[in-house]
């Protein structure tokens, strides 16, 4: 838990939080989206990633329509892809997943010792390769566009060593390929972990490593113009803080970081800490946050999200909602999020629902289903 702390401490012990008062009168509404890194070849042959996706295939839908949230949807989850990893017959399999229960694909990305050009054209290749199955958001003029996430964590070449990466300037590579927003932190334990935590904001591209590590926090009625600069682009960060209610040895707090394994499944405790640490669009809508990550093409990890632990979490959510009339959640996919973050950028309010779709429309694979 302590390793790397001080990158990130004592931004987490003095950062103003907001309050999470849940009333009738002053609902919360809490937006989850899952963003699995999924790598279902780790470690495993093409027979062993066709294994996980079947056992998704097998699993996934009945989750979705047996555990409605607040507004009747069922859960999604985006499936970031890592696109060095292309394969025609493992993502068709996983489009036509999506498209039967509503989840979406973005794009995941490992990579090393490249350049601004390099790295381009592996982006690019792999929004063709991933819209030509029907995914991924369009712009009006039907290009493709992305959120992303960086594998190994070096998004603008933040790794201390330099290495998984190469390009100080990434930041602008992803806004000029298409991206609209990034989803990679938290990292911490890791080294490429951000002062910056729980937060959505807007980076500015220095031209440096790192060029993350600062930014201008979203806020209603201000930051929009800042959404359309090719320098900077949007960042959501996961949850990150200390968890107290189940410490190590009996004394030392756990660390939080919204990472959901097998063996640290969601749980209804964890959502709570998760209402405090996630950020909201300051003087926006009263919505939270919730931005979780999962590597869940692994089986240890994925039995859990598709068997009684999720179960259990789904379910719990809802008889929280029960005793606390006030409480929403809305599961949603990555692209939802980024939409619910610009209507409440934009002074949008009400249901989160009403807004799922506000500038980035779904994909082909969905409106066609």
């Amino acid at each position: 838990m302590l390793r790397g702390a001080e990158q990130w401490l004592f931004s987490y012990l003095t950062r103003e939080r907001h309050s999470r008062r849940i009333t009738p009168e002053q609902p919360l509404h809490a937006c989850i989206a899952v963003c699995d890194h999924f790598e279902p070849l780790h470690h495993t042959d093409k027979a062993g990633a066709l294994k996980a996706i079947g056992d998704w295939q097998a699993a996934w839908p009945d989750l979705v329509k047996n555990h409605p949230d607040s507004g009747g949807r069922g859960p999604r989850h985006t499936f970031f892809f890592p696109v060095e990893q292309y394969d025609a017959d493992l993502i068709a399999r996983v489009a036509s997943l999506c498209a039967q229960t509503g989840s979406e694909v973005e794009i995941h990305l490992h990579h090393d010792n490249d350049t601004e050009e390099s790295v381009s054209k592996l982006l690019l290749d792999g929004a063709r390769d991933l819209a030509s199955h029907g995914l991924l958001t369009r712009s009006a003029d039907g290009t493709p566009r992305y959120a992303f996430i960086h594998g190994n964590w070096a998004l603008d070449n933040s790794r201390p060593d330099g290495r998984w990466c190469g390009v100080s300037n990434e930041l602008a590579v992803l806004k000029r390929t298409g991206c609209y927003a990034d989803l990679t932190m938290p990292s911490a334990p890791d080294p490429c972990q951000t002062r910056t935590v729980n937060a959505i904001y807007y980076a500015q591209e220095d031209g440096c490593a790192k060029s993350h590590d600062r930014g201008i926090p979203v806020q209603a009625g201000k930051t929009a113009p800042l959404r359309d600069k090719d320098d900077h682009l949007l960042l959501i960060q996961g949850p990150l803080g200390l968890n107290w209610s189940g410490r190590k040895f009996g004394l030392l707090p756990r660390l939080e970081n919204g990472d959901l394994t097998g063996n640290n499944p969601p749980t209804v405790q964890r959502a709570r800490l998760w209402l405090e640490l996630c950020p909201r669009v300051k003087n926006g809508a009263p919505w939270v946050f919730i931005k979780l990550h999962t590597h869940a093409g692994i089986p240890k990890n994925y039995r859990a999200l598709l068997g009684d632990p999720a179960r259990r979490f789904y379910q719990g959510l809802n008889e929280l909602g029960r005793s606390l009339p006030g409480f929403h959640h809305h599961f949603v996919t990555a692209r939802e999020m980024v939409n619910l973050i610009h209507a409440a950028e934009d002074g949008k309010t009400g249901s989160p629902a009403d807004w799922l779709d506000y500038r980035l429309p779904p994909p082909p694979v969905l409106r066609n289903s």
